[in-house]
Formats: structure tokens, sequence, C-alpha cells
């Protein structure tokens, strides 16, 4: 094990190894919760047709399956699962565009299935090109600053949500508005978010997990959540697994865009991962990646079996920084991570639980908002040909509650700022390409 890890050579022991994989799942652990809560809809009060508990054990599957082979083949101290960002893409902007092109109504099972193919072929796509130079291009296509607006704005979304969950923010007559504080979601809410904060704060391991628990713990003393064994045998994942209509998604040019902004999201997500992990770690010397091809393709071959487990993109978490800062170096953290979510397939109904109540949750989406919203930093706001349409993007995402419309106008608007400015050769091909794509969807699609 110590050879083939180089555990010694890392400067590392198995024992601190071990901590660090486990410090990185009760980081990660989160998402046990709120992805189940995300992809079946009861998030958002709407059904997507796809089982709670069979998304339970799947998130566990897809998670343990990415972890374990980025330790194993990449031998980076990375955990993967479904990402927080392109879940909410995925049902909100991809399940509606299914929807549409079918015919049906989100709920169908046609739907998931065609909105699974479109991730599947993301996976796909992006597994080809991180063997190629062509990753480079793609990753030179969108300026740091459309990321950082990107990341941003999403975060921005993904808080919202999370304020109304709690029932903070109200909507009335189209504004919204600040809620009823002193009802009871309201004081779960704020006590999950300020014990995070703290813990946060403090550098506490799982801040999130335990801010989710605490949550749960005073639901269940309000009365709010009915108390249930925490053990039990997995879901039946077989209603999801092998599920996704690749076929469909070839059959339908108005999907795309979305397959290209899916991969665009994954490269960009686990470059800046592996970038923030890998340096943190010592793993990156002088610019120089050791095994990044393997790392890319492994995120590649996870969200490819991800999305056939009936799950939005799987994809490196930044969050592995927790198990880094413990000591891990090496892929045998990653290989602990990846059996802690084995093991997390046992804990379902406590996990279906704390999902059934989404005050529970909902501070630990405001928290994940705050997180990403530090990519506002990449934003040259000296710069108004990137300031712009960054900020389209930051604002338009939140405002329009879809990420699809401020995608729309962030991404088009750009190359024409450029173009205009006299600054059009800075701008890479690919965006014009997109750009008129986005173009096409609008004219004759949206």
């Amino acid at each position: 094990m110590n050879t083939f890890f180089q555990i010694s050579e890392r400067g590392s022991t198995i024992a601190r190894e071990c901590l660090a994989g486990c410090v990185t799942f009760m980081a990660m652990s989160y998402i046990l919760c709120v992805q189940p809560a995300i992809m079946s809809g009861q998030m958002f009060g709407i059904e997507t047709g796809m089982s709670v508990g069979a998304l339970i054990t799947t998130t566990c599957l897809a998670a343990a399956f990415g972890s374990l082979l980025m330790g194993l083949w990449a031998k980076y101290p990375i955990g993967l699962a479904p990402g927080m960002g392109q879940n909410f893409f995925v049902v909100l902007t991809v399940m509606p565009i299914c929807a549409t092109v079918l015919g049906l109504q989100v709920g169908d099972v046609a739907v998931w299935q065609l909105a699974l193919g479109t991730v599947f072929i993301s996976g796909v796509l992006f597994a080809i090109l991180s063997f190629m130079n062509i990753r480079k291009v793609l990753i030179d296509a969108i300026s740091p600053s459309l990321r950082g607006g990107i990341s941003a704005g999403i975060g921005l979304f993904i808080a919202l949500i999370g304020l109304q969950q709690a029932g903070v923010v109200v909507s009335e007559n189209g504004f919204y508005v600040l809620g009823t504080l002193t009802t009871t979601k309201c004081l779960v809410f704020f006590t999950g978010l300020i014990v995070t904060g703290v813990l946060l704060t403090l550098r506490f391991r799982g801040a999130l997990l335990y801010g989710i628990i605490i949550a749960a713990l005073l639901a269940a003393l309000l009365g709010q959540i009915t108390p249930v064994m925490p053990f039990g045998l997995p879901a039946d994942p077989r209603p999801l697994i092998g599920q996704v209509n690749v076929v469909g998604v070839f059959q339908h040019s108005a999907l795309l865009p979305l397959v290209i902004v899916l991969t665009f999201m994954v490269i960009f997500d686990t470059l800046g991962t592996v970038v923030a992990v890998g340096t943190r770690a010592g793993l990156i010397k002088d610019g120089v990646f050791p095994n990044v091809e393997r790392v890319f393709a492994t995120d590649a071959t996870a969200t490819v079996v991800g999305a056939a487990m009936g799950h939005s993109t799987t994809t490196a978490y930044v969050e592995s920084a927790a198990g880094v800062e413990s000591g891990g170096r090496t892929g045998l953290a990653a290989v602990i991570t990846g059996f802690c979510f084995l093991a997390a397939m046992f804990c379902g109904p406590f996990i279906e639980m704390i999902g059934n109540y989404q005050p529970i949750t909902a501070a630990a989406l405001v928290i994940v908002g705050a997180l990403m919203m530090q990519s506002v930093s990449q934003i040259d706001w000296e710069d108004y040909s990137e300031a712009i349409p960054a900020f389209l993007l930051l604002i338009g995402i939140p405002l329009t509650y879809c990420i699809a419309n401020g995608l729309l106008l962030g991404l088009i608007v750009y190359p024409f700022i450029k173009l205009f400015s006299g600054r059009g050769r800075s701008v890479n091909a690919m965006m014009y390409l997109l750009a008129v794509l986005l173009i096409l969807y609008v004219l004759f699609l949206a």
C-alpha cells in the first residue's frame, strides 16, 4: 500500500491518509441529503419522476465510484460526487427543455431519461478531450471573467432557493420580499446557518454536515419531523440505473447547446478543484500537473457512470481541501472517502427524513452559495468588455430564476462587445460558435 500510493514519498502515513479520507467525506456528505431532494424535484415543489430512495442509493454509488477511481488510478486525494450547480442546471433548465422538445411534461419518465442523456454525452466528450490538446482550447475559450460570473451567478441562485425554502424570502406580486422571521422554519434555518458559519470560521471539519444535523435535531424537538431508525437496507437503485437516453439527444438539435454548456461547466469545475486542492497538497509545482490527464479522465468517467445511475454531473469536490488540511496527500485518502460513501448507503432512512423538511438543508444551500461567490474576484472589472457580460451572467441567473437565461444573456453579448470594440480577435472561435447556437435557440426554440 505504501509503495502503490507513494505514501512515504509524499511525506504522509497510512493513518493520516485514513483520517483525511474520513474528513473529506464529512465535508462532502451534505450532498447525500441535498442531491436526492434536487433530482427528485422535492426541493422545488415539483415532481421529476425520480425516486428519492433510489436517488439516495445511487448518489452513494456514484460518489463511491468516482472517489475510488480517483484514488486508485489518478492517485489524488480528491473526492467526487454529483456537483452543486450542475444539478440545479439539469433539473431547472435541461429537464424543462427536454420536456418541450418531447412535447411532454416534467415528471414523465422520458423527460428525465433524455436529460440524463445530455449529461452522459457531456461526460463522453469530456473524456475524449481529456487526452487531446483540444482540452486547453476549451479551457481558454471562456475567459476567467465569464467563468467567475457563471460560478457566482449560480451561487446566488442556490442561495436564493435556500432562503425561499426557509421562508426568509418570499415572492409577492412578482417581487422578492422579506418573509415572517418568527416562524419555526426560520428558527430551524437560522440555527443551522449560525452553527455552520461558526464551525466554518473555526475551521471545523464537516461544518456543513454538522449544521444539518443540529438543524435536524431542533426540527425534531419542535415536532417538524418524526425521528426514524437511521439505518436500513439501501433502496433499490434499479429504477434509475441504465435508464439514460443517449440516442434521443442526437435526435433533437436543441439539446446541443446544453451538452456544450455542461461540458464547459465540468471542465472548469475540475480544473479549479484540481488546482486548488493539488496546490494545497503540494502535488502541483511550477505549474506542472502530474497525471493531469488521469484526473480529468476520472472526472469524465465518473460523469458518464453517474448519468447512467440517474445523476447530474459527477465531479471533483473542492471540499477535498479539508482532507488535505488534515494531512491527506495520496490517493488512499480518496479511496477511504469512497468506502465511506458506500457505508452511507445504509443510512437512507435518516437521509430521507432530513430531505423531507427543506429548512434543514436550506442553510447548507446559502453557505454553498456564499462559497461560490468567491469567484467574483476572477472578474476583470476594469475591462468593460469582460465585466459587462460577466455581470449579466452574475445577475441574470438569479433574477430570471433560470441558469440557462443567465447564460444566454452573458454568452451572447460577450463576443459582440468584443467584436464591435475592435477586440474580436481576442475571442476564441468556440465562443462565436456557442453564441450562434444560443441565438438559434432563442429564435426557434425559446
